[in-house]
């Protein structure tokens, strides 16, 4: 049976954020003008005013009056739920690749750190968490800020292959966290659990409990990739509705 025809506004829909996946546009960037994106489709102006609006509403644009619609911060509460299912489909494969990896150099490393971090490395470490619950509100400050703890227990390892490795993939790491926690974060409770998770860890790297440390982290990437798998399954099909 063959699939619906799209309507013309789903059609710009679509483009606009694959432009944005593909990284064509990044959050901040003014999109064309309604003339020029209908001359760019072929459609009526009217199917591009309707995209816009639609694009609006899911919190992926901003429009500005007199200026232009321009690409949002991406922030979990305005990417919208349809935005960010749609990164999760198309990255699905390199995130999962992702958290196999994490899975055995960030549980080691909290084992290895429970046993040699310093002073500093534990400052450091605790610093990180501290920022994460201060700036919980600002959704890029607190993907820094996540980034920042996992590297510093990397560091609290004083293995030196492990972070060279870690640091060669920090811009996929940056990546990963940005869709777990935009996935995490659609219930507001998670963010406070979400913090705690990181705390727990903390705490046992802090009392030198490196089994204690090493099964918290391997628990935390666990349930990150559970709650992706969940995801992914609850969008199953949604890619064919047009209505």
């Amino acid at each position: 049976m063959p699939q619906p025809k799209k309507k013309a506004y789903q059609v710009i829909v679509d483009q606009i954020r694959e432009y944005f996946l593909n990284g064509e546009l990044q959050p901040g960037d003014k999109l064309p003008t309604e003339r020029e994106l209908a001359s760019r489709f072929n459609v009526s102006r009217t199917s591009v005013r309707e995209a816009l609006r639609k694009l609006e509403i899911n919190g992926i644009i901003e429009i500005k009056q007199g200026s232009g619609s321009f690409i949002k911060t991406p922030e979990y509460h305005s990417l919208g739920e349809e935005l960010s299912a749609t990164i999760v489909k198309t990255e699905k494969k390199r995130i999962y690749e992702m958290l196999e990896l994490r899975q055995t150099l960030e549980v080691e490393c909290a084992f290895l750190a429970s046993r040699r971090a310093t002073s500093e490395d534990l400052e450091r470490i605790g610093k990180a968490l501290e920022m994460m619950d201060l700036v919980k509100d600002d959704v890029e400050l607190g993907i820094q800020a996540d980034l920042s703890f996992h590297i510093n227990i990397v560091l609290a390892s004083h293995n030196s292959i492990f972070l060279q490795l870690f640091q060669t993939l920090s811009e996929h790491m940056q990546d990963t966290i940005r869709v777990t926690r935009t996935q995490r974060l659609k219930d507001p409770e998670r963010m406070q659990e979400t913090i705690d998770e990181h705390k727990e860890i903390f705490l046992a790297i802090a009392a030198g409990d490196a089994n204690q440390a090493k099964q918290l982290m391997e628990k935390h990437i666990t349930q990150i990739r559970r709650e992706l798998t969940e995801s992914l399954l609850s969008h199953i099909g949604e890619q064919h509705d047009y209505s």
